[in-house]
């Protein structure tokens, strides 16, 4: 007589893994030595990229430095390359044009970074405020005006500022004010309208993304105990961006020192300012119309470096207001 058939047991299905579960096992060294070769092989485009861009010119720059062309045979018999040493540095330290140049970069900063930082500060206070409406357009009408090359932008400003073709200066004339954007002292005043109008919207975006990123109930708290909204807006979410404001202050420093073609298209009308207005203007004219490329270079590694202390300025005193 035959067996009687049997069921197998069943099998339970697998269960997922739960948090309670305990730690994962650890990975194996293989997998460890692919995942740093994936992260490597990504990285390698932007090594290559910033060597290529960066790196490489930096060390062309530093080896002209060291030299300089000079002519001989009362300037017929050619040029030749000879070795200065760190004489060009020396003349770009000694030249009263090139450190000229950085005081008015930074009454320029004076001008410039609290009007567009602070403009944009409250532009994006505005739009978070819990009264904005249409914030997807305002966002993208205070945006627009980044997207506008610089310059783009600063022709269309030296358009407006010309007499006889702007309808601002008419506007001016109609109501008696007598405002010359090209004059020695308001030159400077037409170079920050430039920069400010280019940037401030772009910067209200970075605001208004780290606004975002504070609590609600932090926000509905303050309400509850009776904050209004000027108080709520610089107590409460102002002091809790202190980081995206820092970054935008660096960046913002480094930009500034920078600056080359808003000063320059207003020099075009603007005589008084110079063609080395500003230390990127200097170099400029030293590189492609005195044709002193060492003396160019020397004055761009100065320029690098003096951006290199200050930007480790403002990031200690940056760390400082967010810690206080």
């Amino acid at each position: 007589m035959a067996a009687p058939l049997t069921r197998p047991a069943k099998t339970p299905p697998a269960r997922a893994a739960s948090p309670s579960d305990g730690p994962a096992a650890p990975k194996s060294p293989g997998a460890r030595r692919g995942q740093r070769r994936a992260v490597t092989l990504f990285m390698v485009p932007f090594f290559a990229l910033f060597t290529a861009v960066t790196v490489l010119p930096m060390f062309y720059a530093a080896w002209m430095s060291l030299f300089r062309e000079e002519s001989s045979g009362l300037g017929f018999g050619g040029t030749e390359r000879v070795f200065a040493g760190f004489g060009n540095f020396a003349e770009a330290l000694t030249n009263e044009a090139f450190l000229r140049s950085f005081g008015h970069i930074a009454f320029y900063c004076v001008l410039y970074i609290p009007a567009m930082v602070g403009g944009a500060l409250v532009l994006a206070l505005l739009v978070d405020s819990a009264m904005a409406r249409a914030r997807r357009f305002f966002q993208i009408a205070y945006f627009l005006p980044h997207a506008v090359p610089g310059l783009i932008a600063s022709l269309i400003w030296l358009y407006l500022y010309t007499p006889g073709l702007s309808p601002i200066t008419d506007v001016l004339d109609a109501l008696g004010a007598n405002w010359n954007f090209f004059g020695q002292d308001e030159a400077i005043y037409s170079v920050v309208n430039i920069s400010a109008w280019q940037w401030t919207g772009y910067n209200m975006i970075i605001f208004y993304a780290g606004l975002q990123a504070v609590p609600r109930e932090v926000l509905e708290a303050a309400t509850v105990d009776g904050s209004g909204a000027l108080r709520t807006a610089l107590q409460v979410k102002v002091p809790m961006i202190r980081p995206t404001v820092v970054l935008t202050l660096l960046f913002t420093c480094v930009g500034a020192i920078q600056l080359f073609d808003a000063p320059k298209l207003v020099q075009l009308r603007a005589n008084t300012m110079g063609e080395d207005w500003s230390p990127t203007m200097f170099i400029y004219t030293a590189a492609f119309k005195g044709h002193d490329y060492g003396l160019a270079a020397a004055s761009s590694l100065l320029l690098a470096l003096v951006a290199g202390l200050l930007s480790f300025v403002v990031t200690k005193l940056g760390n400082r207001w967010k810690a206080s």
